[in-house]
């Protein structure tokens, strides 16, 4: 069996974590921006999520995902001007380390019904987001490499 260059610098499955499979495609912004500058962000930053950030040391982070903004602004008829993130976010959210194993994450995912979650630093500052999708690209990666 040959490894290929790319086994040797990578992880193996086991040891693949969170910041593995981590991406950049968020923003973090104040809960009073509105929906529509939430919205314009997303679209000029090409990000899926919107991360509320902490107002202290003592608050928790909120998000603000496609999916809240179709259920709570659209689907009713709000005007996204007049609602603020903060009314539409959910909060607390549940977090994880960089170090945590890929697959514990999709357990929690499962065991939370999540599809992403922020991963955070000591500091509790949003480092990136892991979700479903980069989690099974970063285990399909390992599966390929490791294949006589």
């Amino acid at each position: 069996m040959t490894l290929s260059t790319s086994s040797l610098t990578m992880p193996s499955l086991t040891e693949r974590t969170a910041r593995d499979a981590m991406h950049s495609h968020f923003i973090a912004v104040d809960g009073f921006v509105t929906v529509a500058e939430g919205l314009a962000l997303l679209r000029q930053r090409q990000a899926s999520v919107i991360i509320i950030n902490r107002r202290n040391e003592k608050d928790e982070l909120g998000i603000v995902l496609p999916s809240d903004i179709a259920k709570k602004v659209l689907s009713p008829s709000r005007p996204p001007e007049r609602v603020n993130l903060y009314e539409i976010m959910t909060k607390p959210v549940v977090t994880v380390r960089p170090e945590m194993n890929i697959r514990y994450c999709a357990r929690l995912f499962e065991q939370f019904g999540l599809s992403l979650a922020p991963v955070v630093d000591a500091q509790h500052q949003v480092i990136g987001i892991v979700d479903y999708h980069h989690l099974i690209l970063d285990w399909l990666s390992d599966t390929q490499t490791t294949q006589p």
